[in-house]
């Protein structure tokens, strides 16, 4: 199957997640990915490990970021390097970056530089707080703009402190953001033949992911969301149901529904708290206790086989062990196998889009330092 993005030249001056990711996203889509590293060090997500695991030196975490990449080690304070990068800039496609604002300026790759080299150029740049305003200089951290954004207040019960998301959310969205960004400045960019300039940024992306609530907050006379103080309340704007229950065995979820159907289902009087629709949300911390009561007299099991059939949306709360040995898991084929250099593998997951029908699958591990400077120097003469 011939790719979407196959012929596309993407040069990625970025570390960590957020470019990263949306170069990995295009490179499953089919570009050609050349991550620009500093000599010897290369990415400082080399050195960043979840749990402390390490492969051939490198983190877990940057493998799975990088795989399906060229590397190509360029020191960005020498002159000769950077005149050998401006020679590949000149046949690019796309350039990222997420260098604070002013550090591409003062080494001459700014946006302006760069389209008096390629004038047809998609130039992609990642910060934290925009690249201009009181914030622009600081360094966008995942965990700092969750916080800031006011993301952290919306998981967990009232009882609770703020509570972070357990995965890099700002950042992921931030690369999905930027994937969007750069697909449709291409798109542009065969209309117009002329350049494009792509910004996004951790905190505009925090704000986004947070649309529906952000909204609610700005058209509710800017009533602060309410944790329930109930354990297991999912969202902080919805009525009952809405939560995780623990029952005899485990865990339940349940979703938006028919709160008079599932009590009547499930043998629970809730007649004195819901006592019209509004009820679900006013009394929404009593109807979840009197729910959770009755739901952890009995298993998942049991209260799957009482709901499900009655069109009722629960489903057993699962951890990874139980998830990954699910037939509708296995049946997506969402894994596949990187090979390394010395033999042994490394399992990830695929590319969650199917083109034409075809899963997007790549074996290509992420690529040791500078592993493809001989061959790109010669196939772009560089040198």
């Amino acid at each position: 199957m011939r790719k979407p993005l196959e012929g596309i030249l993407i040069l990625e001056f970025c570390q960590f997640l957020a470019g990263p990711s949306a170069g990995l996203k295009l490179a499953d889509l089919g570009a050609r990915v050349i991550k620009i590293e500093r000599p010897v060090k290369g990415d400082a997500c080399r050195q960043l490990a979840i749990k402390n695991l390490f492969i051939d030196g490198d983190s877990l975490l940057f493998h799975t970021i990088n795989r399906n990449k060229d590397s190509y080690a360029a020191d960005l304070k020498n002159p000769e390097d950077l005149a050998i990068l401006r020679k590949l800039i000149a046949k690019a496609d796309v350039l990222t970056h997420n260098f604070r604002p002013g550090v591409m300026e003062k080494i001459g790759l700014d946006y302006l530089s760069v389209q008096s080299i390629n004038p047809k150029i998609v130039y992609a740049a990642v910060t934290g707080y925009g690249t201009e305003g009181p914030w622009a200089a600081k360094p966008g951290q995942d965990l700092l703009v969750q916080s800031v954004s006011g993301l952290t207040q919306l998981s967990g019960s009232s009882e609770e402190g703020p509570v972070p998301f357990g995965l890099s959310v700002t950042d992921i969205m931030c690369g999905n953001h930027l994937t969007q960004g750069i697909l449709a400045a291409l798109i542009k960019r065969a209309k117009t033949k002329k350049s494009v300039l792509v910004e996004v940024s951790l905190l505009e992306s925090a704000l986004d992911v947070q649309f529906e609530v952000l909204t609610t907050y700005l058209n509710d006379g800017k009533q602060l969301p309410q944790r329930s103080k109930v354990k297991g309340s999912a969202h902080a704007y919805l009525s009952a149901p809405y939560g995780i229950y623990k029952t005899k065995d485990g865990y339940l979820a349940l979703a938006m529904g028919n709160l008079s159907k599932i009590s009547q289902l499930i043998g629970c009087d809730i007649s004195e708290l819901y006592t019209d629709a509004s009820a679900s949300f006013d009394n929404r911390d009593e109807i979840l206790k009197v729910l959770g009561e009755t739901f952890i007299s009995q298993s998942n099991q049991y209260w799957l086989a009482l709901l499900e059939p009655s069109d009722i949306w629960c489903a057993a709360v699962l951890n990874y062990r139980e998830a990954v040995e699910l037939e509708v898991f296995k049946s997506q084929q969402i894994t596949q196998k990187l090979n390394l250099e010395d033999g042994h593998t490394i399992t990830t997951t695929r590319g969650p889009i199917r083109i034409d029908g075809h899963k997007l699958y790549s074996a290509k591990a992420a690529p040791e330092i500078g592993a493809d400077n001989n061959k790109i120097n010669k196939e772009f003469d560089l040198i």
